[in-house]
């Protein structure tokens, strides 16, 4: 049988779901591509493999970082890089990404996610399939987007999405975007099914908000799967269960 191992690409040390976690050098580098589970933060998974990472060394700090946050209610492929790696994160996170997005037409929310409840309902029966398509694919090309207050971007050094909890709408500045690609999947009114493959810093909980709007009866994102970055896949990715199971310390 083919032993398990580290592969490398270009200068970083990538760790996979092939990968035998306990023989891996965190601290002289590693990037693990891990599927991000529903309801954790992207700052839970880095906080997680730090502190088995501390057990494992018995040192009281490593260096761990993501490359690019997905939101709580998202799941799919999250890049961490640990040790001499974390220098490296920028040029990960400046890798186009590729998601599977699940919107609903037909109400809003505050958030432009499940997070927060629906709003302002409106019956979606007269919207054809045409319609929906031509609406997504009027997203592909160059745009600039408005980041939504629901965002880990940061205003004073606070984040968005704290001025958002408190009822608190700041000033945003536009960024440019780019939008690659976008695939239709499916449409079962009123669920639409989108494959997306954008920049860097691309909000598709806001494209979500403004297809919605577009198509006159609003509309929010009810799923989202992150399937790549770059040549990075969703397929290659860790389990949460897998690396804490693999660089857990047995109990004595």
């Amino acid at each position: 049988m083919e032993s398990k191992r580290t592969s490398k690409v270009g200068q970083l040390n990538i760790v996979t779901k092939d990968t035998d976690l306990t023989a891996v050098n965190y601290l002289d580098g590693a990037t693990l591509l891990i599927d991000k589970p529903l309801h954790w933060t992207s700052f839970d998974v880095v906080g997680k493999v730090r502190n088995l990472l501390r057990a494992k060394y018995r040192i009281k700090r490593i260096k761990v970082g993501h490359a690019g946050t997905l939101d709580p209610l998202a799941t799919g492929l999250l890049i961490l890089c640990t040790g001499k790696s974390t220098k490296q994160i920028d040029q990960v996170q400046g890798l186009e990404k590729s998601y599977n997005a699940k919107i609903k037409l037909g109400a809003v929310t505050a958030s432009f996610d499940r997070e927060m409840a629906e709003e302002n309902k409106t019956e979606t029966g007269h919207i054809g399939i045409q319609q929906v398509v031509d609406a997504s694919m009027s997203f592909i090309g160059e745009s600039m987007q408005m980041p939504p207050m629901f965002s880990a971007i940061k205003k004073n050094g606070k984040p968005l999405y704290k001025f958002a909890r408190e009822g608190k709408v700041v000033k945003r500045d536009p960024r440019k975007i780019m939008v690659h690609d976008v695939g239709f999947v499916g449409w079962t009114n009123p669920y639409l099914e989108l494959n997306l493959t954008v920049s860097k810093g691309t909000y598709i909980r806001t494209i979500a908000n403004d297809l919605g709007a577009n198509l006159g009866v609003g509309g929010y994102l009810n799923g989202l799967v992150r399937t790549s970055i770059g040549n990075y896949q969703l397929s290659d990715a860790l389990q949460m269960t897998d690396v804490i199971d693999q660089l857990q310390i047995p109990e004595s």
